[in-house]
């Protein structure tokens, strides 16, 4: 779905052997701060329509950092100056990356 919606560089890092809080991080950018909103409602909206319950959402009135927390994925929408800021791959070097193409 984020694919198909035009998010930028969608990953996805295998955390289930590095940390108890998720076991997936899924990672994107948004072109712009109405692009990160509009993929986040699209993909809470899409998760919602598939029996997904959303635990939280936090970020998505600003539009540079919206998280979506869905128990063991943690979906993080960013802008892509925040992307390269928080560098969260970098952060997390050591998880292995998921194939998303079909995302």
């Amino acid at each position: 779905m984020l694919v198909a919606k035009k998010a930028e560089r969608v990953t996805v890092l295998d955390l289930r052997k590095l940390t108890l809080i998720a076991d997936y991080f899924a990672i994107c950018h948004g072109r712009s701060e109405a692009h990160v909103r509009a993929l986040a409602k699209e993909l809470g909206e899409q998760l919602a329509a598939r029996g997904v319950k959303t635990l939280a959402v936090q970020g998505l009135p600003e539009g540079r950092w919206v998280l979506l927390d869905l128990g063991d994925v943690i979906v993080h929408i960013f802008a892509e100056f925040e992307r390269r800021f928080y560098a969260l791959e970098r952060l997390w070097g050591d998880a292995p990356l998921l194939d998303v193409s079909q995302a």
